[in-house]
């Protein structure tokens, strides 16, 4: 599976762990939850539960991350990122695999 963190949504990431002082054994999970406008929706979390069977884990700048198979199938080709701009400020994910979005941009449909 090919999942891209860029080194920018990694420093956050890192950031954010450090100002919540999240253990250094916790990872990133990345994932999708049913629901939303379109289908799916993303979601990042911290966990510390892996599971050989049903997860996958890679490292990217300095980043452990952690992707349950199901999830994998439909992020192959997605790069997550940071953006902070004026009018906002978050992870953004550029999906390959999306076909429609919702007009708030929350949600995705394949």
């Amino acid at each position: 599976m090919a999942l891209i963190l860029t080194e920018n949504a990694a420093n956050q990431v890192r950031k954010f762990q450090e100002e919540h002082q999240f253990p250094t054994d916790a990872f990133l999970r990345i994932g999708l939850v049913a629901g939303g406008c379109s289908g799916f929706s993303y979601s990042l979390a911290f966990d510390d539960k892996f599971d050989e069977e049903k997860d996958s884990k890679f490292e990217q700048h300095g980043v452990a991350i952690v992707v349950d198979k199901k999830s994998a199938l439909y992020l192959d080709g997605t790069t997550v990122d940071w953006h902070e701009r004026i009018d906002r400020q978050g992870f953004s994910f550029e999906n390959p695999q999306a076909r429609k979005s919702c007009g708030c941009g929350s949600s995705f449909s394949v």
